[in-house]
């Protein structure tokens, strides 16, 4: 069989021009590729990290980028824009108060949603609490139970809230269940037929099943946490349906934090799981016939609390988390701490990061020991020196994995959500999160994030770093990190 192959492939390269064919194809394949990717006009360095991952791949390559190549991103934002067509969005003006700071007017531009207001806002410390308080708020349900989820596992803790979702459909609640193809595929159709049976409704956010002449949405999944209960309450957050969030079940669970929030910033919630539950269903806005989206303006008096809803996506060209946060850096005067699993951050934060402690504000950075995934973990510590040198202090939290997605500047401004801060959660995921300006909300999570630092290792300049072991894996991770 080798000895057929060989005298073959012999017999192919005597074929006259033929070295002179191929290398033609090549240069043209190269040329067509590199103005397709140019076009795409995104940061030089992901655009050369494409172009040289590309060329390393012969033909190879273009079936790569066509998965996963952000050229998808155009063609998705067009469809995503069509599944708002039928929405009834509420009003997106900035009322003329204390609300409309700059940022608030930044977030509304970027996002289309405008400042708002909380009534309550509960910081939930891990799943145990998260998991409580959402089973307690479902078992309320009158209306309607909205829930959009990246991970839904087919655990315990799984289990658990399905079987509650199945009782409020049985007592003919309207249960609306939106899942990630990929992070929840275990989520079987076995595992969700008795919720289906009992009424509830359930559908897939990008499917991947691979189409003739369609390209399969593998790379972009909406990792987004949202729960609302009949318009009135509202969860997000960085915390899954899972038992490796569940500390009640678990000695190793992640560290995480999620919110339950009340008041007029549930529309907000609201609107962004309708849409998304518009494209992924395919359904129309008269699906949601009587559903109370939400309440009455007069049954929604305006809270103490300013909060604004806040998505990004790569249906959008703005970046708008990345943009917030940025900007909220920026905005600092005492102090910005950051608390976040996954840290790979681009020129402008890494710019916003370092300029702020070199100012002389108490900037902190929390992140894990080890992640779920060691190559993030190389890519995140190969920024430790420029951070350090700067003045920024650095811990990393362990022996738990930390899953906490949090941004405090000074004690008047957070930002809480699903979001990592890096480029995966700031250009391809689908994520929500919430801006609080409020000097209360502040002083809450600043005493959490305190014992958080407390409780994590300190990072030094002076670390003991072996080539091989750190110094070189953290320098290819960090070569890669434009493509994570």
């Amino acid at each position: 069989m080798l000895d057929a192959l060989a005298t073959l492939w012999h017999d192919i390269a005597d074929i006259p021009h033929l070295k002179t064919y191929l290398t033609t194809a090549w240069v043209v394949y190269l040329l067509v590729l590199a103005g397709w990717i140019i076009l795409q006009k995104r940061e030089p360095a992901a655009t050369l990290s494409w172009l040289l991952s590309l060329a390393a791949l012969p033909y190879i390559g273009f079936l790569i980028y066509f998965a996963l190549g952000p050229q998808k991103i155009k063609r998705q934002r067009l469809r995503r824009h069509r599944s708002r067509d039928g929405m009834d969005a509420h009003e997106a003006i900035c009322p003329p108060d204390q609300l409309c700071t700059e940022l608030a007017l930044l977030g509304q531009a970027v996002t289309g949603l405008p400042p708002s207001s909380a009534t309550r806002a509960d910081l939930l410390v891990d799943g145990a609490a998260t998991y409580e308080a959402l089973l307690a708020a479902i078992a309320a349900a009158t209306n309607h139970v909205h829930l959009e989820y990246y991970i839904f596992e087919r655990d315990r803790t799984g289990t658990r809230v399905r079987d509650a979702l199945i009782e409020r459909a049985r007592a003919g609640v309207r249960v609306r269940l939106l899942l990630d193809a990929v992070g929840a595929g275990k989520a079987n159709r076995r595992f969700l037929k008795p919720l289906l049976d009992a009424g509830g409704e359930q559908c897939w956010f990008h499917p991947t099943q691979f189409k003739p002449f369609s390209r399969p949405w593998v790379n972009l999944r909406t990792h987004r946490k949202i729960v609302v209960i009949d318009g009135t309450v509202g969860f997000a957050g960085g915390i899954n349906i899972t038992d490796e969030e569940n500390d009640a079940l678990r000695a190793d669970a992640y560290r995480d934090l999620h919110l339950r929030v009340e008041g007029e910033v549930v529309r907000g919630l609201q609107q962004v799981f309708v849409e998304d539950w518009i494209y992924a269903s395919g359904q129309g806005r008269a699906d949601f016939a009587g559903t109370v989206l939400w309440a009455p303006k007069e049954d929604a008096p305006p809270g103490e609390i300013p909060v604004q809803v806040l998505t990004s996506g790569p249906d959008s060209d703005w970046e708008a988390i990345h943009r917030l946060q940025v900007g909220a850096i920026h905005d600092a005067d005492e102090r910005v701490w950051l608390v976040t699993p996954y840290f790979v951050p681009g020129e402008a934060a890494m710019m916003a990061l370092t300029s702020a402690a070199l100012a002389g504000l108490d900037v902190r950075l929390l992140v894990p020991k080890l992640s779920d995934s060691r190559f993030v973990t190389y890519a995140a510590r190969s920024y430790f020196d420029e951070l350090l040198a700067a003045g920024v202090k650095v811990y990393e939290y362990g022996p738990r994995m930390l899953h906490t997605k949090a941004l405090l500047c000074d004690e008047r401004l957070a930002v809480l959500g699903s979001a990592n801060f890096d480029h995966r959660s700031f250009r391809l995921n689908f994520e929500v999160g919430l801006l609080f300006r409020d000097e209360g909300f502040g002083r809450r999570l600043a005493a959490l994030l305190e014992g958080e630092f407390a409780s994590a290792t300190p990072v030094h300049n002076a670390r003991n770093r072996s080539l091989w072991r750190n110094r070189l894996p953290e320098a290819l991770a960090r070569l890669a990190s434009p493509l994570l």
